[in-house]
């Protein structure tokens, strides 16, 4: 008889404005990978939230080896063997990786005997392939590094039932291989793990069973070899989607933006952009691939005007707009979605409204003689979470409690209605659902369409492939190449990012 890890009956839960879990009853078995899906506002994380203790159920139990149990914390869901890998990472940027990884664990003192630490670490590093310097700083570190951490947080607490949600957002297709071998040597040591992710083709490769929930509620839960994509994206969004993109393919040697002799340098004063050359055309989508701290995000952080240049020019429209002010860069008509939506994308105390507004608060009709006019800014939010299917019941409340994708789908909104000649969209579909992510898809095609140009940032080389006219590939600072996409394929861009091509 297969031994149950851990069970949900009838979990419930119920916030002031919405049922977000309803009578939710899920089962995972010892040694078994169990995938997660559903549409962004689904109720998935608020369900992961509930068995790692950041959230209590409005009603309903919780069983972990078949005996109930409470779980009223993190700390509790921890000493039950439970580790989750946040979509937003709980780091302190402000201590080392080190620090992090044994953040809150009493039998680490307050005298840290850094050697016994570092010898577990090396062995959790030597098993997962997980390398990371525990001395620096985790302000200093990527977005990728910061997952890696987070990962090896949870080992080093020795969790036998693991959460991870979106775990191969910045991972190459390489590395998500080797992910995956990392799972399945789990399961096969008698890991428990629940998979999150809103990419059906990895769901179909390392999923055992799959659960879809839609509205709170689950739809269906069934084994992989009976099901098939089609019917697991129709199960999460409730009808067919179409994933055929309207594009008008332009050749135009017109070019709007233009980089040359680039050079600068990162938070931790090394180089991370050696000498770029690059030019951007109009009504073109230009990719850019590169695993996570190959310095795509200094370059397009340069462009809109967040990072200064030590040395070359960026022109657009045949501006100087070198080391200008972030604010001017925008009114030019340059827009910015940020990877990192909580850090940079959104000011997570502030209400909605706050947030939808925050390119135009300052300007009328939203604003007059320095007063803003909360009737209109509570029109245009309202006309911008219709528009672009932002689950906003209370434009009120602090952002921070909108689920990862409807925020994302805020950010995403709000730097697309500025209507810019050039968008830099970085990860932009990244923990959206399947009707999202085709949607906003199609938005950026949109603007290519219209002769505006689009700079698109994503690990996910199926999206780069898919969307882009032209794909840069970066590594350790600089462009390896320049691909037509219809000439481009996901396993030669793969090693040109490890640096094997180059």
């Amino acid at each position: 008889m297969v031994e149950i890890a851990l069970e949900t009956r009838n979990i419930t839960k119920i916030f002031p404005e919405t049922v977000a879990n309803k009578d939710i009853s899920f089962k995972l078995k010892k040694g078994e990978i169990h995938a997660l899906l559903g549409e962004n506002g689904a109720g998935k994380t608020t369900l992961m939230n509930i068995l790692y203790g950041i959230y209590m159920p409005t009603s309903g139990e919780i069983f972990i080896n078949d005996q109930k149990v409470i779980i009223r914390s993190p700390l509790d869901a921890i000493k039950l063997g439970i580790g989750m890998i946040h979509q937003h990472f709980m780091l302190v940027e402000t201590l080392s990786v080190l620090e992090n990884i044994i953040l809150g664990l009493k039998e680490y003192g307050f005298v840290i005997n850094k050697k016994t630490v570092k010898e577990k670490l090396k062995e959790i590093e030597s098993l997962y392939s997980l390398q990371t310097d525990p001395n620096v700083k985790v302000w200093q570190t990527t977005v990728g590094e910061q997952q890696r951490i987070e990962i090896i947080k949870v080992l080093f607490r020795g969790a036998n039932i693991l959460i991870l949600d979106e775990p191969t957002a910045v991972l190459t297709p390489q590395e998500t291989q080797s992910l995956f071998k990392i799972l399945k040597k789990m399961k096969d040591d008698g890991k428990s793990i629940i998979f999150i992710t809103h990419k059906l083709e990895e769901v179909m490769q390392i999923a055992d069973i799959i659960t879809v929930l839609r509205r709170g509620k689950v739809v269906k839960t069934l084994p992989k070899y009976k099901t098939t994509k089609s019917e697991l994206a129709q199960l999460m969004v409730g009808e067919a989607q179409d994933c055929n993109y309207l594009r008008k393919k332009r050749e135009t040697n017109e070019i709007i933006l233009s980089i040359n002799k680039l050079i600068v340098y990162s938070d931790k004063g090394t180089k991370s952009l050696k000498g770029i050359d690059l030019d951007v055309k109009r009504g073109e989508i230009l990719g850019i691939a590169g695993i996570s701290g190959n310095g795509q995000k200094e370059l397009v952080q340069t462009i809109a005007g967040l990072k200064k240049v030590a040395e070359g020019k960026i022109i657009f429209n045949g501006l100087d707009i070198t080391n200008k002010h972030p604010r001017f860069i925008s009114r030019l008509g340059i827009n910015y979605i940020p990877a990192d939506r909580l850090a940079m994308g959104v000011a997570p105390n502030l209400s909605g409204i706050d947030n939808a507004i925050m390119r135009r608060y300052y300007r009328f009709p939203l604003s007059k003689n320095g007063v803003m006019n909360y009737i209109k800014a509570l029109a245009y939010t309202k006309m911008m979470a219709k528009a672009y299917k932002i689950k906003l019941d209370n434009p009120f409340a602090p952002i921070k409690l909108l689920s990862g994708g409807n925020m994302q789908k805020l950010i995403l909104a709000r730097e697309i209605l500025e209507n810019p000649k050039l968008l830099i969209a970085s990860y932009p579909t990244r923990g959206l659902d399947i009707a999202s992510t085709q949607f906003f898809r199609q938005k950026l095609i949109e603007i290519a369409n219209k002769g505006k140009a689009v700079i698109l940032l994503s690990e996910d080389l199926d999206e780069i492939l898919s969307l882009s006219d032209r794909i840069a590939v970066m590594y350790e600072g600089s462009i390896v190449g320049i691909l037509k996409a219809e000439k481009a394929d996901k396993n030669t861009i793969g090693l040109m990012m490890t640096g094997a091509s180059t």
